[in-house]
């Protein structure tokens, strides 16, 4: 089993169920107590919150290399950075180190063309879903269409997100409005509907969704035990 390196506290909430998905999937796949080498460097989310409300990528870039460099000095074999939004420095990390990324991007993208999806609508910070770091991906290697919410709704998944979800906060009148918000992409033609923020799949379920839904944690966290367990 290979090691895996995570960049967590982007933040500790989706870590925790990084972590979780990780080991139940290590352990169900390898059965008995076996669990998934890995380690973790976890940032406190307010500092790196500060540098995205600033627009600072370059010192959010700088911390994330910086945390990169840690994992591979500490024996990881792979990074997994436990966010959408800061796939933004994605490249630059894969620059600075010779170790595979595993991106959430295609960890998601994968299976929506798998299923057959062509047209998908996207969730997630303002950041994720405005950016060409992460829709470009996705149509320029798999040839997806992603349509994102009108700008209001865009603000009001943001601010969910920021305020309630990186808190732990789950409320039924926040599940509504993104319920709301995955109906009015599907009314424009999304075939299926991405939860790109690693918090997202903590408020919306499979079930709360009008539309398939692909949690970017949990295939994300997948893709890691996959490379773990690969020759």
């Amino acid at each position: 089993m290979k090691t895996i390196g995570l960049i967590g506290g982007l933040s500790w909430e989706s870590s925790a169920e990084y972590y979780r998905i990780i080991n139940q999937e290590t352990q169900r796949r390898l059965g008995g107590l076996r669990s998934a080498r890995c380690l973790m460097v976890s940032f406190d989310f307010g500092e790196i919150e500060a540098l995205q409300a600033a627009g600072d990528w370059a010192a959010a870039t700088a911390r994330m290399v910086d945390a990169a460099g840690n994992l591979a000095r500490g024996g990881a074999g792979c990074i997994v950075i436990c966010s959408n939004t800061m796939h933004r420095m994605a490249p630059e990390i894969e620059a600075a180190l010779d170790l595979p990324l595993i991106h959430i991007a295609d960890a998601t993208a994968r299976p929506i063309v798998a299923a057959g999806y062509q047209r998908v609508g996207l969730l997630g910070t303002r950041f994720t879903m405005e950016q060409a770091f992460y829709k470009g991906r996705m149509v320029k290697r798999f040839g997806l269409e992603v349509l994102i919410p009108t700008a209001a709704e865009r603000e009001q998944v943001n601010r969910i997100i920021y305020e309630e979800l990186v808190r732990g906060e789950i409320r039924a009148d926040s599940r509504r409005a993104y319920q709301a918000v995955i109906g009015g992409l599907g009314a424009a033609g999304a075939q299926a509907v991405i939860l790109g923020c690693t918090e997202i799949g903590l408020l919306i379920k499979p079930e709360d969704s009008s539309l398939p839904s692909f949690d970017t944690t949990a295939l994300h966290a997948l893709a890691a035990v996959d490379w773990a367990l690969s020759d």
